[in-house]
């Protein structure tokens, strides 16, 4: 009788040492499983950031020399101060990476035009340029805050106002009559416009001090009279 409780206190406590090594091997394998999936989301979220650095760090435009992309061409992936030396004329493009903007006099200077993603056959007939694009830049991709601080007029003169967002109409929003005319953006790319509402020419802002806008651009009369950011949902 004595030995027949024995063997079965015996036999329990093989029952509780094996269902707790059992216990212990689920608790591993969960233990395991939560690891490699913490480690399958911080290998997804690495690679979408390397993607998107990688995404931010390139630009790809193609110039051709006569509409609808034909004549010889050349392909650009950043600034370009003075496409004369590639082409001898430049009357369509195709972007196929990035944001842009192009100048119709060297040196990013006169008229500028913002350029997303798509092909433009014939931009002359589209915005009505008197010539063709001589420069280009290449805008990179900002995903931080946007920050400017800007002036009512020349050289940071007058009440500054400090900008985050969008503006549709710097007369409405400040009674500014005459527009921003002096800026300094501390974060972030922007465009500003010649009238409200984002009508009329354009001009691109990139991080700097910019005193006298006239002078800077080799613009005359200009006037920036509204402005808004440049997202970076602009470069899907």
């Amino acid at each position: 009788m004595l030995l027949a409780q024995e063997f079965k206190q015996k036999e329990a406590r093989v029952f509780l040492a094996g269902t707790r090594y059992k216990c212990e091997g689920v608790k591993v394998r969960q233990n395991c499983a939560s690891v490699n999936g913490r480690e399958r989301i911080r290998r997804t979220e690495r690679n979408g950031t390397e993607r998107k650095e990688a995404k931010m760090s390139t630009g790809k435009i193609i110039f051709y020399e006569d509409r609808n992309f034909m004549g010889r061409s050349w392909e650009s992936s950043g600034n370009c101060p003075n496409m004369s030396s590639y082409l001898n004329r430049c009357y369509s493009c195709r972007v196929e990476s990035g944001c842009w903007m192009v100048y119709d006099r060297p040196n990013f200077m006169g008229n500028q035009y913002f350029l997303r993603k798509g092909e433009y056959n014939d931009y002359i007939g589209t915005w009505g340029m008197n010539g063709w694009i001589r420069s280009c830049r290449w805008i990179p991709m900002h995903s931080g805050p946007y920050r400017m601080k800007i002036y009512p007029r020349e050289n940071f003169m007058g009440q500054m106002m400090e900008m985050s967002d969008d503006c549709d109409s710097f007369m409405d929003r400040y009674s500014w009559s005459q527009g921003c005319m002096s800026c300094h953006v501390m974060d972030g790319h922007w465009l500003m416009y010649e009238f409200p509402h984002y009508k009329g020419r354009m001009w691109y802002f990139g991080p700097g001090q910019y005193r006298n806008y006239r002078h800077m651009m080799g613009m005359s009369g200009m006037r920036c009279m509204s402005m808004r950011r440049i997202m970076d949902s602009w470069y899907n």
